[in-house]
Order: C-alpha cells, then structure tokens, then sequence
C-alpha cells in the first residue's frame, strides 16, 4: 500500500486526507479496514464538540472491521477476518476511519463465526457495550422472569441493541425515548413497553419498578432509575448524553441494596472482551441487525452525519463504509 484515505482529526480542522501507512501509530497487526460505525464519542471527536483525542492528530472511528492485510503477531495472518472495538483508539491510537489501521495484537478480535464485517460494525461499540452491561447485571443476579428491566436512551445504538439482545435472552423489556414516532420500531426489536422519559422525583425513595436498568443518559434519568429500582437490583451506568452529574440520596443503596454498575467498554481487559463477544455471538446474539443499521454513509459524509448523531435525530446504527 503506498498510500490510502484517513478521515483525520487535529485540534483545530478535521477532514478526508491522504496518509502513508507510516504516519499511523505503531502495532504488530495492519488491517485493511472495510466497515466503521459512529457512536455518540465518534461523534464528539468528529466535530470538535467533546475532547475526546488525547494527543493530535489522530485517524478518528473507535470501531473497526476488515481483513488482516500483514502482521508479526504469530496469533493473526494475512486474510483473516477479525475487529477491533475500544482499546484507545481515537483516542490514543489512531482509529478506525481510515482504508488501513495499524493497531496492537491484543486488541484485535477474530470476526466471531456467522457475522460480517458488516453485522459486527452494526454491533460495534454500541453492542459490546449493551453486552456488557447485560453481562454485569447478570452478575450481580438479574436473570429473566423477575420483572421488566429498563433501558433508557432507546432508540440511540446502544438502546437498540440492548432491547434486541434482553429481548432474545427473554427479558421484559421497558424502553424509554424522547421520540415517539419511534415506538413500533422499538416494539419490533423486543419492547413490550415504550414510555416517554419520567420526570425525575425529589424522594429518596419511589415505588419499586424495575429488576434492572440500562441507561444510556445520565443525570436525572439515572437518578430516577436508582430511586425506582427493586430491592438488589442493579443500574448499569452506560452514557451521559443527558449530563455527567448524579444527584440521589444513599437511601436506594442502603435501604434496598441498590448496585450502580458502571460499564467502560473502552478498556475491558481482553480475557474479558472477548468472553463478551462469545456471547454476542451466541445467547445474546441480536436478531435484528438488519432493521439497527438504518444508515450507511462515506468519510467524506462524516461530519453531518456526527452532527445528527450529537442532535439525537437519528435512530439505531450510523455505519461508516470505508472500503470502496
């Protein structure tokens, strides 16, 4: 490869530029990247909007999916099929939004039997994030048939993915959105219930709702949720589009020994990782991938489409085609 497109980003301008594999930061694996996506930090770091980059310039796009192009690790070999979700990229490595990627080997994941490049980017972080999440409140004790688990931020990735993989496990799923056209959507994926958001209480306390929560929105939302969550139960903490501040009393912790479960899928250690996507190819694998990626744009097209994302004016999985 003499040379390949990047959408890369500096501190002041971001855009489609041409690079040599060279200019990319140093790994055992270089990837002929075929498929991205756009998650909600994708979208800060394309637009300038969050400091997400920890050093300039960098390719930008946290997810990846291709074919293995060269490697000196003995575990990866030309041709193979393989992902990289987190792991710092975008935000120490250079990521995902580029023709080739160079990245560490212990950072690479084999494409996990019965996906494409394709189905995995629909995944991407959004999934193995929802996964995850799932995973912890197992392990803190939720299991089907104790009653509905929320999920907050519905129709965003996360939100998607999420009720399609409760719903597959066999969950009663409750779906909370701003968007109500997006009801029949959600429905369709597994919702038994959509709500709009519930205005937050000043109690300590509210009645008991919820066996397990996902929330992808923060602040009072999250509040709200630990407030109303069943004795023993847990609220996996996922995003903070709705605000990083959490305001709630110690009374849901003491009294009815609430769990708050953060998920930092970013920088799962690998035993773990890939522990997470054995699952996502087997009792949590999403039956719905098809109706999640209801976009498909070009590097060129990342900048409106980051913007869309950061408006909440789009539904489901943005992908980013990067093979031509």
């Amino acid at each position: 490869m003499q040379s390949f497109r990047a959408f890369r980003i500096h501190e002041q301008r971001a855009g489609v530029e041409t690079l040599a594999l060279e200019q990319l930061a140093a790994g055992e694996v270089v990837i002929r990247v075929q498929w991205s996506g756009i998650n909600y930090k994708d979208a800060l770091a394309v637009t300038g909007k969050g400091r997400i980059l920890r050093r300039f310039p960098l390719v930008g796009g946290v997810d990846l999916a291709g074919v293995v192009a060269a490697s000196s690790a003995p575990d990866y070999a030309a041709g193979d099929a393989v992902l990289v979700t987190g792991c710092g990229l975008s935000e120490t490595r250079d990521g995902g939004y580029a023709e080739y990627a160079r990245v560490p080997a212990d950072a690479v994941v084999r494409l996990p039997a019965g996906f494409t490049a394709r189905d995995v980017m629909t995944i991407g972080t959004a999934g193995f994030a929802a996964a995850l999440a799932i995973t912890q409140l197992e392990h803190n004790g939720l299991a089907p048939g104790q009653g509905p688990v929320a999920v907050t931020g519905a129709s965003g990735g996360v939100g998607c993915l999420a009720i399609d993989m409760l719903a597959q496990r066999g969950y009663e799923v409750v779906a909370f959105t701003r968007k109500s056209q997006t009801a029949p959507f959600l429905a369709s994926l597994g919702a038994s219930e959509v709500l709009p958001p519930e205005v937050a209480s000043t109690r300590p306390l509210d009645v008991e709702r919820w066996a397990g929560a996902i929330d992808n929105v923060g602040g009072a939302v999250l509040g709200q949720l630990l407030r109303s969550v069943r004795a023993q139960g847990g609220v996996a903490a996922v995003g903070l589009a709705g605000g990083a501040d959490l305001t709630v009393s110690l009374m849901p912790f003491l009294l009815r020994g609430a769990n708050l479960l953060g998920v930092n899928s970013a920088a799962t250690r690998r035993d773990k990782r890939l522990g997470v996507w054995q699952r996502i190819a087997g009792d949590l694998r999403p039956r719905h991938l098809d109706r999640i990626a209801t976009g498909t744009v070009t590097l060129e097209e990342l900048p409106q489409a980051s913007a869309a994302v950061l408006a909440g004016s789009h539904t489901g999985r943005t992908l980013v085609r990067i093979d031509r």
